[in-house]
């Protein structure tokens, strides 16, 4: 099982380098110039990236910690699993709280999010890792479907844009 915790945690790694890549290759236009459909720019889609990601951080925080998770202010007090099954809600919510912020602020805290983000996943101890039963807050998801699902969020936008 450690294996696959070390896989996960590899693919994470190599999820940020590819964002990483992608982001340092484009001009102050391209960040804010709308790209996708919607009107969404680089800007927007990493805004969007990093306020789910706060959710996923409180997640692996309070698991760590053997505790409920504090949740970002942005969800007003919404179960993250509400706030999923009504993303396009939320989403406007984060671009209307957020959208004054400049490309370096949320570049910023994109990264330093998912550099924690990343730790926390190497930190967590393979027990509770995998453990679908033991956070009554996740509904029965591991902490282990916290971390591929952040994974995947991510892989997802990125193909937006390659």
């Amino acid at each position: 099982m450690e294996a696959r915790k070390n896989s996960l945690v590899a693919r994470l790694a190599a999820t940020f380098d590819q964002w990483q890549q992608f982001l340092t290759s484009r001009t102050d236009q391209e960040w804010v110039s709308p790209r996708l459909p919607g009107g969404w720019s680089v800007t927007d889609v990493v805004l969007h990236l990093m306020a789910w990601q706060q959710i996923s951080i409180a997640r692996l925080e309070a698991a760590l910690d053997n505790r409920e998770p504090k949740l970002p202010s942005w969800l007003g007090g919404a179960d993250p699993f509400y706030a999923e099954e009504h993303t396009d809600e939320f989403n406007a919510q984060i671009l209307e709280r957020y959208h004054m912020e400049s490309w370096s602020s949320v570049y910023r805290a994109w990264q330093e999010g998912f550099l924690h983000f990343l730790e926390l996943a190497k930190a967590i101890p393979e027990a509770k890792f995998f453990d679908a039963n033991r956070y009554p807050w996740l509904h029965g998801y591991a902490v282990s479907e916290v971390v591929s699902g952040s994974c995947e969020h991510h892989e997802e936008h990125l193909e937006e844009f390659l």
